[in-house]
């Protein structure tokens, strides 16, 4: 690309590179390095969420090195820059993952700023944990700039004792450990063995979902989300999006061209396919809230009530994201489910092509069994539910992949806990029985604050041997590792006054994720009655950002979003 066919009057860097007023600006970029010709040039932003917290995002900063001579081979200016990100395995089972979906927010936020600030052109945002993919995916819709998603891609599958494990794997074992099945040797030597690479969480728990997701939605090129973080692959994918943005530019191709109620449709349709982490059903609505569009948690379950449920995914079924990458990608995936009318082929993408053009040269392999056709699944709904009831007005969510129907229905009575610690001391001491709903609330996005996952105490109870002898509902959420009966997002929340915040113990609560149910058996005047003399709780949060959060967060039906979004906007930053 020619970066002198690009007419920069209409870029956003003009105001920093254009004409003599623009000096000063050009001064600092000359104390850069930059050269007159650079100078002239589109500046892209490459944004990533590098740092040294956790294997997920360590690799990024070599893989934006690969992005940046992609962008100068096509004749654009690169400036890389960074954000922050929360990793949920180290933010886990404490308070710190009161930190994790605020941080969503401050990476979109921060991105956001520094675009602005800066004004650059384009943008290519490369994430590798749960959280700072969505964050990423919502500023470039935020924006409206040309933009191209980038995984940093999945940790390769550790071996333990000849068994491919995972950190899923870990956590369970801390229940195996607590009811003496797992001795403090075996438990060091899994720890050691769990996670042997750079690179996220490698089953389909949250980040390899919302990696599905960023090439179903159209904003990642085809298969560049599967590829694991190790792999050498991955810069040549990065390279190619470097040259890839700068095509998008001079086609005026943006976010919101991509970013539609068909594409999104796309996006929960490969969630359910692939039995996705629940959390998706907080992030599309959050990403739709960007672009103006309503698509909340209702929305995203009648999708996922009608797509059938085809890859045999952990934590539910037998594979790594690995495995799904080197048998066809995310395309083989698409590709079953566009040729049996589950996905819209006429969307765009960042190639420049639609959706059905993209997949029309995938073949079919058939020497694989990650995969199953979609016509037939491993089983005919997906393997995410939506739930509504007299609990849950506002809906929950559940994930069902992997579980038998006959342990998709449950009905027992509640045991109720202010908070996860409460609930984790009473599972570790087995201070619970069998055929009880545990009911974790005060957890949601304003009450947490923060909206924790629960991972913690859900492996715990399956490393106990009791996941399916349970259930567990929360206000929180849970984490895209948690397996076992499991709902979460039930809203509205206990800290605005929600049913869940009302119950006691020994209410009977039935839950039908068959029929999309969960209801307390109390009538409507008991409910009633009980809600005028429930009061507010007061939160640990009453000063720095989480107090902040707290003030401004919705509801989870709406994707926990902290501002208006593109329905209240008179324009957007690539038009300033």
């Amino acid at each position: 690309m020619d970066a002198r066919l690009i007419d920069k009057s209409k870029l956003p860097s003009r105001h920093v590179t254009v004409g003599p007023a623009r000096a000063p600006h050009r001064s600092y970029l000359y104390a850069m390095g930059l050269t007159r010709e650079q100078i002239a040039q589109p500046l892209v932003g490459v944004a990533t969420c590098w740092n040294e917290a956790a294997p997920c995002n360590i690799s990024l900063m070599r893989q934006a090195q690969a992005v940046k001579k992609g962008v100068a081979a096509a004749s654009g200016t690169p400036r890389e820059f960074c954000t922050i990100t929360v990793t949920d395995g180290i933010a886990m089972g404490h308070q710190g993952m009161k930190a994790s979906l605020p941080s969503r927010e401050v990476i979109a936020d921060s991105v956001e700023l520094t675009m602005r600030g800066h004004s650059y052109d384009a943008l290519v945002g490369m994430a590798g944990c749960d959280k700072s993919l969505p964050g990423m995916m919502m500023a470039m819709v935020r924006l409206n700039v040309p933009s191209i998603f980038i995984y940093g891609g999945s940790i390769l599958p550790g071996s333990f004792r000849g068994r491919q494990v995972t950190v899923q794997d870990l956590f369970e074992a801390v229940g195996k450990y607590s009811v003496g099945e797992m001795s403090d040797e075996d438990l060091t030597e899994l720890e050691q063995v769990a996670c042997p690479s750079a690179g996220a969480c490698g089953a389909q728990f949250t980040a390899n979902t919302m990696a599905t997701v960023s090439e179903a939605i159209g904003l990642a090129l085809p298969y560049s989300a599967g590829a694991p973080a190790p792999y050498e692959i991955r810069d040549r994918f990065c390279a190619a999006a470097g040259e890839q943005i700068m095509d998008l530019i001079a086609k005026n191709i943006r976010p919101r061209d991509i970013v539609t109620r068909k594409s999104l449709e796309n996006a929960a349709v490969v969630v359910a396919a692939s039995g996705g982490s629940t959390n998706a059903a907080l992030h599309l609505p959050a990403i739709a809230h960007e672009a103006g569009i309503k698509f909340d948690l209702f929305d995203v379950a009648e999708i996922f009530k009608r797509t059938p449920y085809i890859a045999d995914l952990k934590p539910g079924g037998r594979y790594v994201a690995k495995d799904l990458f080197e048998v066809g990608g995310i395309p083989l995936l698409m590709k079953t489910l566009l040729d049996h009318g589950f996905m819209h082929g006429d969307c765009m993408t960042v190639t420049g092509r639609t959706m059905a053009e993209n997949l029309a040269s995938v073949k079919w392999n058939d020497e694989q069994d990650v995969v199953y056709p979609a016509n037939t699944p491993i089983t005919p709904t997906g393997g995410v539910v939506g739930l509504k009831g007299n609990l849950a007005p506002e809906g929950a969510i559940v994930k069902v992949a992997g579980m038998a129907s006959d342990n998709q229905v449950f009905r027992g009575p509640a045991r109720c806990f202010d908070g996860e610690e409460a609930c984790f001391e009473a599972v570790s001491k087995r201070q619970y029985h069998e055929g009880e709903v545990l009911v974790i609330r005060y957890e949601g996005p304003r009450g947490g604050p923060g909206m924790r996952e629960m991972l913690s105490t859900t492996a715990a109870l399956y490393g106990q041997g009791m996941g399916d002898k349970v259930a567990l509902i929360t206000d929180g959420r849970f984490s895209g590792a948690t397996r076992g009966f499991c709902i979460g997002h039930v809203g509205p929340e206990a800290a605005v006054g929600g049913p869940i915040g009302l119950i006691k113990d020994g209410d009977i609560i039935a839950i039908d994720a068959i029929e999309g149910t969960i209801d307390v058996e109390l009538s409507d005047e008991e409910l009633a009655q009980r809600r005028t003399e429930w009061t507010p709780r007061e939160t640990s949060a009453t000063s720095g950002y989480l107090w902040k959060y707290a003030q401004t967060v919705g509801p989870a039906r709406d994707g926990a979003v902290t501002h208006p979004g593109g329905a209240a906007e008179k324009e957007t930053y690539a038009d300033v």
